[in-house]
């Protein structure tokens, strides 16, 4: 029987689960609101709190020569900037350092005048009586940041970024490049490797609530990678010589430029590129957008007579001619297809040895010489010995100019024996020439040694191709006939490296007009070799463009002997200890 005492449980308990039913039923009701009627407007709302970050920037890698020496680096500069509104307000609540005294100090760190900083605040006040802002200096260094920062200014504030800085100057500076002002790598080494050199930004995030407070444990760094540093091939040392010297030189024979490019010969890596005009990537303003690239990968030109040595491969492996083989060649002769060619000066006809046509540089010798193989066999040579292909993949590189056979017209039958009707840059020149030195077997040239990640990571390059292009002895024969260039040539006195055997070929190009002809009187004039002949350890290449004081090759003699120099002096390279009339003939 229910009584009247236990109703009153009952009912209360009754009560109590609606009231809950109740809750529950409300709270599901607003669930559903959220989670899909309303779902896409509060994830919308969330987004705009639930999370906020700053980026890390991590560091642009450093670019060091063979040695380790420092050429491209980046480091923190920072922008100071001033407060004129609070600079006021502070003036007028008697602060403890008044504006005349502060802007004094201010400018003791800045290398400004007490007037110049307060002239800068004065003015942004005049332009805006509410400024907030008013930039002082750019570019500080650390030591100023802190020493401006030690006044304790609550109106002085300061901007972190980095900049690079290039510590040696112009020294290969056109090899090495340059960023813009966002960053960006446009030219060289800095573009080139940027994989390398390039960082990983990282970022600081966290939670944050509608009232913009960070939400305790929220927070999530993820660190920065700095970019790695790459190890270039160059002596910087050798490059400062080579620059001082051939700047020197050019400007001496009155020459637009002039470039040195030293290809050491057992490995293909080049350890100097030197040129000039010569850009300085600190100084960007002083240089014209020609001057900030490479020329001596960036430009090529007919290699005239240097290449008469490829001729000359040509002719003893293709035709069985020997350095004594012989032709018979006057100054001017005209071939029977009509072709006429002259030699650079008068003489009566000649009977030419293969190596005395070097000597002499006879264009009509070598066109002799040079069509007694097939012009597809000649254009195989040319092709093995690097021309029409760039070398390493330089930013801005050219890789010259080998026209099919089938484009050869009666005349470039004949000239393509001397060097003309195709280009070639002054690392393919080198590359060439660092096959004959290495007994035949051309090396890919290189450029970057490795790249050392941020954790200590090395990372080198594949290794370079490696390819027999003339047989071995043919290459001996080569390197006696350009011997005795060097001997008996027309720079002789001009070459002589003091305790060393050297080869050497000139080369005196025509300059295009641009439209199918030359320029009258215009020359691109180059010489190359190596030395010592008797164990070949280093090729030089030496380029001027269009000299007018000495406009032969002739004006490239003095270059060429310093360069050789000072490269045997930098490697410390044994002199040579058999004199060449022990072991060669001379030939006629």
């Amino acid at each position: 029987m229910t009584t009247r005492a236990t109703r009153g449980p009952r009912r209360r308990t009754v009560v109590a689960l609606a009231v809950i039913l109740t809750v529950l039923a409300t709270f599901v009701v607003r669930l559903v609101d959220i989670q899909v009627v309303s779902a896409d407007e509060h994830v919308s709302d969330s987004l705009q709190h639930l999370g906020a970050g700053d980026k890390i920037s991590g560091q642009r890698g450093s670019i060091v020569d063979s040695g380790g020496t420092v050429l491209a680096s980046s480091v923190m500069v920072y922008d100071a900037q001033l407060s004129p509104k609070v600079i006021m307000l502070l003036e007028d609540n008697d602060p403890e350092l008044p504006w005349a005294e502060a802007s004094e100090k201010i400018a003791a760190v800045t290398g400004q005048t007490g007037d110049e900083v307060r002239t800068i605040v004065a003015d942004a006040l005049a332009a805006d009586a509410e400024s907030q802002y008013a930039p002082l200096k750019k570019s500080l260094t650390t030591e100023q940041y802190i020493e401006l920062r030690d006044l304790k200014l609550s109106y002085l504030h300061f901007e972190a970024r980095e900049t690079r800085v290039y510590p040696n100057g112009a020294v290969a500076g056109n090899v090495l490049g340059f960023l813009d002002n966002s960053g960006s790598a446009q030219a060289g080494i800095e573009q080139m490797e940027e994989s390398c050199l390039a960082p990983v930004d990282g970022e600081e995030s966290y939670r944050i609530g509608k009232d913009g407070v960070v939400i305790p444990g929220s927070e999530r760094i993820v660190d920065a990678v700095n970019g790695g540093t790459v190890q270039l091939t160059i002596n910087s040392d050798l490059n400062w010589y080579l620059q001082q010297m051939i700047a020197e030189e050019a400007q001496k024979q009155g020459a637009k430029g002039g470039t040195v490019t030293v290809v050491e010969v057992k490995t293909g890596k080049i350890r100097a590129a030197a040129e000039w005009p010569a850009m300085d990537p600190n100084d960007l303003d002083s240089s014209t957008p020609e001057t900030r690239y490479s020329q001596i990968f960036h430009k090529d030109f007919e290699p005239g007579s240097t290449f008469k040595a490829i001729t000359a491969a040509a002719a003893i492996e293709g035709a069985g001619l020997t350095p004594l083989s012989t032709v018979t060649a006057s100054s001017r002769e005209t071939f029977p297809n009509g072709a006429v060619i002259n030699d650079s000066f008068n003489h009566p006809a000649y009977n030419y040895t293969l190596a005395g046509g070097l000597i002499d540089s006879s264009n009509v010798a070598l066109s002799k010489f040079g069509t007694m193989v097939s012009p597809d066999v000649r254009y195989d040579y040319l092709q093995k010995f690097g021309v029409g292909e760039k070398t390493l993949g330089f930013p801005s590189e050219v890789g010259g100019i080998l026209h099919p056979v089938s484009d050869w017209d009666n005349q470039s039958l004949y000239t393509t024996t001397f060097g003309q009707y195709f280009t070639v840059t002054a690392p393919q020149l080198a590359g060439a020439y660092q096959a004959i030195a290495n007994g035949g077997e051309k090396i890919d040239l290189s450029l970057i040694e490795s790249c050392t990640g941020s954790d200590g990571t090395v990372v080198t390059p594949d290794a370079p191709a490696h390819q027999q292009v003339v047989a071995e002895k043919t290459a001996a024969e080569l390197t006696q006939m350009l011997e005795n260039v060097a001997v008996q040539g027309g720079n002789a006195d001009r070459i002589q490296v003091p305790g060393y055997r050297v080869t050497s070929k000139t080369g005196t190009a025509q300059v295009s007009d641009g439209n199918g002809g030359y320029k009258a009187g215009v020359y691109y004039t180059s010489m190359v070799g190596f030395a010592p002949v008797d164990d070949p350890q280093y090729v030089v290449v030496v380029t001027l463009d269009e000299p007018t004081k000495v406009v032969s090759s002739a004006a490239t003699a003095s270059a060429f002997q310093k360069a050789m120099t000072q490269v045997m002096k930098t490697y410390r390279v044994m002199p040579s200890t058999i004199p060449m009339d022990a072991l060669l003939p001379k030939f006629g």
